[in-house]
C-alpha cells in the first residue's frame, strides 16, 4: 500500500468516526439538553468534505484541513470546560481531528511528491 493510499484511508476513517461521534454525543451519550440538542447539526457540516475526501480530490483535502480546525477548537474548549462523559468525548474529538489533519497534510504531500 502506498503512502498516499494509507493517508487517504486515515482521513476517511477519522472523518467518518468524527461524524459518528458527533451524532452519538449530541443525540444519545451526553446531549446539552435531554433528548438531544441542535449541536447535532455540526455533524451535517462534517458531511461537506466527505464526498471529496472519498474521491481523493486534493482541493477538498486542502480546504478541509482548515475547516477541521474549528472542530479541534470546539473539542479543546469542551474538554477544558465540561466534565464527566462530555469531557471524555471532547478529548476523543480532539484526537480524531488531529488524526484527520495529519492524514490530510500527509496525503497532499504524498500526492505532490508522486507528480513529476
Amino acid at each position: 500500500m502506498t503512502n498516499a493510499r494509507l493517508f487517504h484511508w486515515g482521513a476517511v476513517c477519522s472523518l467518518i468516526a468524527l461524524i459518528l461521534l458527533s451524532l452519538a454525543w449530541e443525540l444519545v451519550l451526553a446531549p446539552l439538553r435531554p433528548g438531544g440538542s441542535f449541536l447535532v447539526l455540526k455533524a451535517v457540516l462534517l458531511l461537506l468534505p466527505l464526498m471529496g475526501v472519498l474521491r481523493q480530490r486534493v482541493y477538498t483535502y486542502q480546504w478541509s484541513s482548515m475547516f477541521i480546525l474549528a472542530f479541534f477548537a470546539e473539542g479543546v474548549m469542551r474538554a477544558w470546560s465540561d466534565s464527566g462523559l462530555s469531557q471524555t468525548l471532547a478529548l476523543f474529538e480532539v484526537l480524531l481531528t488531529v488524526c484527520y489533519f495529519a492524514s490530510v497534510v500527509l496525503f497532499v504531500r504524498a500526492i505532490r511528491l508522486q507528480q513529476p
